[in-house]
């Protein structure tokens, strides 16, 4: 939309109708009110046309997921969620998958949403979106995993090899979306990575999508942890809301970086070598694990929700914009802060006397 155009819309309160909309680019197409049923499902069925699933193939059921709530959290098959009202955090636990998922396509399709790509994500994002609704003073969400690395790279590599099927490709999208979830929640987000932790190939995008990483490091210890970059923290399937790979974003898009990390790929990596290669924030040593994690959470949730919010938004979502980054990353987190300024609900504010007929009073100030 022209700049002009747009800063007329923009102050206009009555708005365009459907003509000079579609003039203006604000809608792709219009239909008169006797036409417009008709005109949605010829576009619906166009669109139809061009999708590459095979002709009489069936969707897949998404069956109730299995959840059992309570006030210490909640459970799901392949996560638990513990909360620590008194602590205000929240801790996930990731579990790998049970048994080797199915290598086929027929094998996948039969098991439907029980196939643990599909079934993670779902709950996954359950979990995101109950806490967002039911527990506001819950400030810090920190990612753990459990279980067997190699059931986790085994699943990323059947999703990488199946990615052009409809249903895995659909699943991609929705673990797209739900890391993007993560991306834009407003809540502090600490990955910990532990003796008996799984963070490999999809899991360590989980852990790459957290504002800090601590990790273990123990190189004497048979339970050292390790980590695992796959092919999607490289091939922009499981991009941010910036349209960018979350190595990409972590290291602003620095070549070398990122190579670095490619020429690692598959490869366990200890504490030391994450850190090297810049994939973790900290690895403190056994002595000092415990209170290293408790003075960190402890001073995370010590601090200002409001300032936190802002500064997060900007930290994830540094470098150039896109749509998504502008009103997630921008709009939605400063207006936590901005809206809650005299200038919106103070007696004299713009959402005090909407609809009343007065005008507000602004400070000018910006902030």
């Amino acid at each position: 939309m022209r700049r002009d155009l747009a800063d007329v819309f923009c102050t206009s309160p009555e708005g365009v109708r459907a003509e000079r909309a579609r003039e203006w680019k604000l809608v792709d197409h219009i239909a008169k009110p006797a036409d417009f049923d008709k005109a949605v499902r010829e576009r619906a069925t166009a669109l139809a046309a061009t999708s590459d699933r095979p002709s009489g193939a069936r969707g897949v059921t998404l069956v109730k997921l299995q959840r059992t709530a309570d006030a210490s959290g909640y459970r799901y098959s392949s996560l638990d969620v513990t909360l620590d009202a008194g602590g205000r955090t929240a801790t996930f636990t990731m579990k790998s998958p049970e048994a080797t998922p199915p290598t086929d396509i027929e094998g996948i399709v039969a098991q439907g949403a029980d196939w643990w790509p599909l079934r993670f994500a779902r709950e996954l994002d359950d979990a995101i979106l109950s806490l967002r609704v039911n527990q506001p003073e819950i400030g810090l969400w920190v990612l753990r995993s459990s279980g067997d690395s190699e059931a986790v790279l085994a699943a990323s590599s059947v999703m990488l090899r199946h990615k052009d099927h409809w249903l895995v490709r659909e699943t991609i999208g929705l673990w797209r979306r739900t890391l993007q979830r993560l991306d834009v929640s407003s809540r502090s987000l600490f990955a910990v990575i532990d003796a008996g932790s799984c963070f490999a190939g999809l899991f360590f995008e989980i852990a790459l999508a957290a504002d800090r990483i601590y990790m273990l490091d123990a190189p004497d210890s048979d339970a050292a942890p390790t980590v695992v970059l796959d092919e999607f923290s490289f091939n922009n399937q499981l991009t941010t809301p910036a349209q960018r790979t979350r190595l990409s974003l972590r290291f602003q898009d620095d070549a070398g970086a990122i190579a670095s990390c490619r020429g690692r790929l598959g490869q366990a990596l200890t504490a030391s070598e994450a850190q090297k290669l810049g994939l973790i924030t900290f690895a403190p040593d056994e002595l000092d694990w415990e209170d290293e994690i408790r003075l960190a959470v402890e001073e995370r949730t010590s601090l200002s929700p409001d300032a936190l919010t802002g500064l997060e938004a900007n930290l994830r979502f540094g470098g150039a914009e896109t749509m998504l980054t502008r009103i997630f990353g921008r709009l939605s987190a400063w207006q936590n802060w901005i809206f809650n300024r005299p200038n919106a609900v103070g007696e004299k504010g713009a959402l005090k006397l909407f609809g009343s007929g007065s005008k507000a009073r602004f400070d000018w100030e910006r902030v």
